[in-house]
């Protein structure tokens, strides 16, 4: 019998996902757009270290404690999201994080997912959501009792967090995640009256081994800062399609929408 997912990641095996994003605004103004990046999918207290990647050190793929998990710039990792975990009634889980890594040190992803699992059971999933603005906001995804959340699940929460100035900040968001050791399949539909967006990622999972990790920085060069060279360039196109910009609020008032 092969590996759980999760008993693959307490094993300090690491995954790398080759995936496939796309982002399309619907209503008045519709604009759509896709692109690939690169995610790994690690526990980061048990990843091993390989050739080209390394955890809270420089190298061409890494993973720092401080970009993920709590205030930006200030992240605790893993041990927050297991307190965040715990603070809903989820124990005894393990703990994954599915992000774009940094590479040659440089850091920006727009949403990165801890994951809640138990053997191949997914049993919550944090949205970590992160603006160009420095800031960051979280969204806590589980169903009732933490029953394991299966690929039709609809699990929604209220926007409150600011994302694109071309959006304002109200709606709903409606989350469904389909992630195993083979595939992962994640759709975020923003409902807001007629307006709204729907982003996907999907792809296939891979063993992040040193071929396959200097292969994705061959073939999609930049990683991180090519993924934010890409936000601002389709901002530039919303905005001569007569988009209207809303000013920067104030962050919400707590760090996790449950």
């Amino acid at each position: 019998m092969s590996a759980s997912l999760a008993d693959t990641l307490e094993g300090g095996e690491m995954l790398h996902l080759p995936a496939r994003v796309t982002h399309a605004r619907r209503g008045g103004l519709r604009h759509a757009f896709a692109y690939h990046v690169d995610y790994l999918l690690l526990d980061p207290g048990r990843v091993r270290p390989r050739a080209f990647f390394s955890r809270n050190r420089f190298n061409l793929f890494a993973l720092h404690d401080k970009d993920h998990g709590g205030p930006r710039g200030q992240g605790r990792g893993a041990d927050w999201a297991r307190e965040v975990f715990a603070g809903a009634g989820l124990h005894e889980v393990t703990v994954a994080l599915m992000t774009q890594p940094r590479i040659l040190g440089y850091w920006f992803t727009p949403v990165s997912f801890w994951l809640a699992l138990r053997g191949d059971a997914l049993l919550a999933v944090i949205a970590e959501v992160n603006n160009t603005f420095g800031q960051r906001h979280s969204y806590l995804c589980h169903l009732p009792g933490f029953t394991p959340i299966a690929p039709g699940d609809d699990l929604t929460a209220a926007k409150v967090f600011h994302v694109s100035p071309f959006q304002d900040v109200r709606g709903t968001y409606h989350f469904r995640f389909a992630v195993s050791g083979d595939t992962a399949a994640i759709v975020i539909r923003q409902v807001d009256g007629s307006e709204g967006l729907l982003a996907t990622l999907h792809g296939t999972f891979f063993p992040a081994t040193p071929r396959h990790l200097l292969g994705a920085a061959l073939k999609r060069p930049g990683g991180a800062m090519r993924v934010i060279v890409l936000i601002y360039w389709n901002a530039l196109r919303l905005k001569l399609k007569g988009a209207g910009y809303r000013p920067l609020p104030p962050p919400p008032d707590h760090e996790v929408s449950r």
